[in-house]
């Protein structure tokens, strides 16, 4: 121990700046490099969606152990990259999450200005398509190929909605409650039960739905399923937060 650790320490115990949990938008980083890390952190989950769907193909012909190759891949990436990059931006990498949190912080909570949004979808979408296109080539497919993989089923659709609908309870279950350093391991665990228990295999983002139209391998969507997903997404996103609201009533606890 040094002789100025002791005056560090004091110095720690009295910043009176916030100290955002993981997951938790901080208050004083640059939207540029809030911009950049959803970008990049948009095209790393695209391109792990894609790249382990291209790789549990080329493995086995079973189609339960490409899912389970997917989704687990998918786990542990997610988990990552919200642990990384969650003190940067808030680790949204999701329309529905930054929209759902815009429209928290229009009503007086925590969340992202408008300007902000509008700063925030453009890099998630743009990193979405650079995920699929980078998958697509490390294994040699066509860069932009657009998926042939019909999504349009009304129990798909359903699906999503469900699925986003978690997503948004969990995670703003999780700030209501001040306990959103769980978001690393609960979000991506949350995600891995979703591709299994929601029939759409839980895509719950538009932004990676739109990059996974842009391949024609598992993950793939074709583009004519595409509005609909995000529509249902959209919808999944307002329930999770009716939900919140039900469930997570401020003050509740003060009242009784």
């Amino acid at each position: 121990m040094t002789a100025t650790e002791p005056a560090a320490r004091d110095a720690m115990a009295t910043d009176p700046s916030p100290q955002p949990a993981p997951g938790a938008t901080p208050p004083r980083t640059p939207l540029a490099a809030r911009a950049a890390a959803e970008l990049v952190g948009t095209a790393a989950l695209v391109a792990i969606v894609v790249g382990s769907g291209i790789q549990a193909t080329l493995l086995t012909d079973d189609v339960a152990l490409q899912l389970l190759a997917n989704s687990t891949a998918t786990v542990f990436g997610l988990g990552v990259l919200i642990a990384l990059l969650g003190p940067v931006s808030g680790a949204h990498f999701n329309p529905a999450v930054s929209l759902a949190e815009w429209w928290t912080a229009r009503r007086g909570g925590a969340g992202v200005t408008g300007r902000e949004l509008a700063v925030y979808v453009p890099s998630q979408i743009v990193g979405g398509i650079l995920g699929a296109i980078l998958a697509d080539a490390m294994f040699g497919e066509p860069l932009v190929k657009w998926s042939t993989h019909d999504r349009s089923a009304g129990n798909l659709l359903l699906g999503e909605v469900v699925a986003t609908a978690g997503l948004i309870l969990l995670i703003f279950g999780l700030a209501r409650t001040d306990r959103l350093r769980f978001a690393p391991v609960a979000v991506a665990s949350y995600i891995g039960a979703a591709y299994w228990f929601t029939s759409s295999t839980s895509f719950a983002n538009p932004a990676v739905t739109i990059g996974r139209a842009f391949t024609d391998t598992f993950a793939g969507i074709a583009p004519a399923s595409v509005p609909a997903f995000i529509g249902m997404q959209v919808i999944g996103a307002a329930v999770g937060l009716a939900l919140v609201a039900v469930i997570f009533v401020r003050g509740r606890a003060d009242a009784e």
